[in-house]
């Protein structure tokens, strides 16, 4: 069963990602050997949970720093995507395709070693939203303790990125 409609309460953006757009390594439905991230709106601060697996062991018992990266990364990109789309006025389900940004700028800082075998929570807040870009912050929580936060610039995907996946950048 589709995860958006399992869910349809609190659905999660990437699994309304146009086909073409599902493949990220962190975020991608499509993708077999990616994470499968799943960002929704927890109120007004969106949520993506992820317990990693051993292959994500940087130190025996912690977190590689890569994926704590990657977990701020595709949920801040997936977060500005909701917040374009509810700016503009719609939920998800609705027919208007949802906006797939990309990120701009990453910054991460690591707060305390992130352990591993827990499950992670990252929650994000929309800190400055115009046209085309969100400023996102996130936080990488781990049984409520903070281990990472992070700020991402998403931007809407440009043209060259959308119109073909034979697209030269």
């Amino acid at each position: 069963m589709n995860q958006a409609k399992s869910n349809a309460n609190n659905p999660a953006v990437q699994d309304y990602y146009a086909d073409e757009f599902a493949w990220c390594y962190g975020c991608g439905r499509l993708n077999e050997k990616g994470l499968h991230l799943k960002t929704r709106w927890d109120g007004e601060e969106t949520l993506t949970e992820f317990t990693p697996r051993p292959e994500h062991t940087a130190i025996p018992g912690f977190v590689y720093g890569g994926l704590v990266a990657s977990l701020i990364d595709c949920h801040s990109t997936g977060s500005a995507a909701l917040a374009l789309y509810r700016r503009d006025g719609h939920v998800l389900g609705d027919p208007e395709p949802v906006p797939r940004c990309v990120t701009a700028s990453l910054k991460v800082d690591f707060v305390k070693p992130t352990p591993m075998g827990k499950r992670i929570q990252v929650r994000g807040r929309i800190v400055e939203m115009g046209r085309r870009k969100v400023i996102v912050h996130s936080d990488l929580y781990v049984e409520g303790v903070l281990c990472a936060r992070g700020e991402v610039v998403a931007v809407v995907a440009p043209p060259t990125m959308t119109e073909s996946s034979d697209a030269k950048l």
